[in-house]
């Protein structure tokens, strides 16, 4: 375990979109993992051993910050990556002056986000056949 390297940086958002297919949403075309928010938005790249494992997206409205398309490859699940990658995000959150940090979690990763200390708003939805929870978490 002590010669693997995990580092986490901003990247360009077309770096997020093969993961996002390949965590999120496997059965559709690469381009539909582009959002209209991508250009406005920070992205974050996990690498584990130098390759790009988990990423995540994140946007400011205001005092609050909003992730949107965490994604850990399939095969770097369980290693800890997505708890470092939300780690990070949190961390660079307080030091830009956000109060909250929030998500639209699907209920399958509640646990997950519960675990970082984030809470369930009560708020939920259906999309694309996934059910959904807001949670937010406050700093």
């Amino acid at each position: 375990m002590n010669n693997i390297k995990l580092h986490i940086e901003q990247i360009r958002p077309e770096l997020t979109w093969r993961l996002r297919r390949e965590a999120l949403y496997p059965n559709r075309p690469l381009h539909e993992m582009e959002m209209d928010e991508d250009l406005t938005g920070m992205h974050f790249g996990a690498f584990y051993n130098d390759i790009l494992a988990g990423v995540v997206s994140l946007f400011v409205h205001q005092d609050k910050y909003q992730f949107r398309k965490f994604a850990v490859g399939p095969n770097y699940q369980g290693k800890g990556i997505g708890s470092a990658l939300l780690q990070h995000i949190i961390s660079f959150t307080i030091t830009e002056g956000g109060k909250c940090i929030w998500c639209n979690a699907r209920t399958t990763a509640i646990g997950f986000y519960s675990k970082a200390g984030f809470i369930t708003t009560g708020q939920t939805f259906s999309k694309r056949g996934f059910d959904y929870e807001v949670m937010q978490k406050l700093l």
